[in-house]
């Protein structure tokens, strides 16, 4: 495999599928025997994930709720999501641990990062959920954040789409697709595959980002293995 750790950003709208909301066992033991090929490689995996598929920060906030409020809410959400995805992963054979910025003794070790790294030498993958612990901070932002704590060699960001395109496929069928980005693109054009803080955070610590489609069987092992897939972004 190309990469020796990577983290996954995972959104919560890939855990509900076709559903409008919520969580469908079906795609969640998908994605967690498709990871489980890619451990059995060897490489350690690391995984930040959404809570969108429950309650997302920023539309509590449009719709009237204090933005804090909204975001931990939002935060909570993300926690559910890491610990169904867990039950996942060790149904398909991986052992998982969970790691919340929100200390919740009795469901999830808190976040250190040390015992983190430990957990991944030892071949386990860890999900973290809760966000980084603060509100005003999206999932995206997390994902570059604990990337660059743990030393991760990349991040995957895997979602909807095959890839990063110049405005919506599903609106303007004649978008454009990238298949190579550098950071200060993503910036400059103001492209949203994630928030500025986050492309920051990877370009600083150079970290490429790749963004592939979650739900092509077998995309998660050809991205650790450096394929060309989805759209890559890097220095």
């Amino acid at each position: 495999m190309t990469y020796a750790r990577a983290l996954i950003k995972l959104s919560g709208e890939a855990l509900m599928g076709q559903q409008p909301y919520g969580i469908d066992p079906a795609i969640v033991q998908s994605i967690a025997e498709d990871i489980s090929k890619v451990v059995s490689t060897g490489t350690q995996i690391a995984i930040v994930v959404g809570g969108g598929n429950i309650f997302r920060g920023l539309k509590g906030s449009a719709a009237g709720m204090d933005r804090a409020t909204a975001d931990y809410v939002g935060m909570l959400a993300t926690v559910m999501n890491a610990i169904t995805l867990q039950d996942g992963l060790e149904r398909a054979g991986v052992p998982t641990r969970v790691q919340s910025a929100i200390e919740m003794q009795q469901i999830a070790e808190p976040y250190i990062r040390r015992r983190a790294i430990r957990h991944l030498e030892k071949g386990r993958v860890v999900v973290f959920g809760g966000g980084c612990g603060n509100p005003f901070f999206t999932t995206d932002t997390t994902s570059a954040l604990r990337a660059a704590e743990i030393n991760a060699e990349v991040v995957f960001k895997a979602t909807k789409v095959d890839g990063v395109y110049d405005r919506d496929p599903k609106l303007f069928p004649d978008a454009i697709k990238y298949e190579n980005l550098t950071f200060q693109e993503v910036l400059s054009k103001e492209i949203r595959v994630m928030d500025s803080t986050a492309i920051a955070l990877c370009k600083d610590n150079k970290i490429p980002i790749v963004v592939f489609d979650i739900f092509q069987p077998g995309n998660i092992s050809k991205a650790v293995a450096g394929a060309s897939i989805g759209s890559r972004i890097s220095n």
